[in-house]
């Protein structure tokens, strides 16, 4: 191998895979304010622009020239320092996720993904994790009792969440053999593993939904008991950076469902021609990514209590038999 596979290419595939996550994030909460307008019977944005398609950009450049603050009572490096935390993790987390098959260019083999390792569900929730700190830090550093309080909210609710998110993630392990997310898609698998993988789907997706602080699980910030919970002092770029990192994390959540469970990039006629396989695969990313919005248009918060109640009493029973019965299941069938 030479440079040019070795440090050129994945060089230009991660710069494209930056922008497209970005340029996505920005869009996304468009068109998240036009569902969530339609679901509850309003118009959404409409104003900038035609269709408000002006909004992410006016947004943009409203975070980017507003007046940057830093209280004088805060832990000043680490409160820099928090948002950068949250949001590295939350774009380095999608270099594992395969969007294609490989494609020939220029007398080259191309993977349609920056890397393909064998650890890769691993790397996401090693790299999920340290995501963490960065909202544990904001809300530590900010020297506030409503950041604090949303700080440790988000890491009592990453630990629980885990553990049956975890759980799931090991039956599919048993199941298909291996943790690299390009082989679990390309896997063949009998017709009644991949009914019974689907089953944990629901379960899965609840799991995912508490670990990126989507509603109705956004207890870390919710703002009818803690103002703003861990960003209540943020504002400018820092709170945009905040803002872009849940976007961020719901489009790579995405595209790790998407490939554990519905076979990611594939669909018809891939083989013959590669490049639809991006196409299915940012189509099922959207999907799941209407599912969140729904998710969070139709059901109201709970109680913290009630969260943790769930997760410690059901789900994580439940992940606990759905493994046994799933280890039975591969011995014996």
């Amino acid at each position: 191998m030479d440079w040019i596979d070795l440090i050129l290419i994945p060089a230009i595939k991660s710069l494209v895979f930056i922008l497209a996550l970005l340029g996505g994030f920005a869009y996304l909460t468009w068109v998240e304010r036009k569902l969530v307008g339609r679901f509850q019977l309003r118009i959404g944005p409409n104003r900038a622009w035609k269709f408000g398609l002006g909004h992410p950009i006016a947004d943009a450049l409203k975070m980017v020239f507003k007046e940057e603050t830093i209280p004088s009572y805060t832990d000043k490096i680490l409160f820099v320092l928090g948002p950068a935390l949250a949001i590295v993790p939350a774009l380095v987390m999608f270099a594992v996720v395969p969007v294609g098959p490989d494609i020939t260019l220029f007398g080259r083999t191309i993977t349609m993904g920056i890397a393909d390792i064998n650890v890769a569900l691993l790397y996401v929730l090693a790299i999920g994790g340290l995501g963490t700190y960065g909202i544990i830090l904001g809300g530590w550093a900010s020297n506030n009792k409503y950041s604090l309080l949303g700080a440790l909210r988000t890491s009592a609710q990453m630990l629980a969440y885990e553990l049956p998110m975890g759980l799931l993630l090991l039956a599919i392990v048993l199941v298909t053999g291996t943790l690299s997310l390009m082989r679990i898609i390309n896997e063949p698998m009998a017709w009644y593993f991949r009914i019974w993988l689907l089953l944990a789907f629901p379960f899965f997706f609840i799991t995912t939904l508490a670990e990126t602080n989507r509603s109705p699980f956004d207890f870390p910030e919710t703002e009818n008991e803690l103002v703003a919970g861990f960003q209540t002092e943020y504002g400018s770029i820092k709170f945009a950076l905040y803002y872009m990192t849940e976007y961020l994390h719901m489009i790579v959540a995405s595209g790790v469902i998407v490939s554990l469970f519905f076979g990611g990039y594939r669909g018809p006629f891939v083989d013959q021609i590669p490049l639809l396989g991006p196409v299915y695969f940012v189509g099922k990313v959207l999907v799941m990514i209407f599912l969140f919005i729904w998710v969070r248009a139709s059901l109201p918060r709970v109680r913290y209590d009630q969260l943790m109640k769930f997760c410690w009493t059901f789900l994580t029973p439940l992940a606990l038999i759905y493994l046994a019965i799933t280890a039975v299941m591969v011995v014996f069938l």
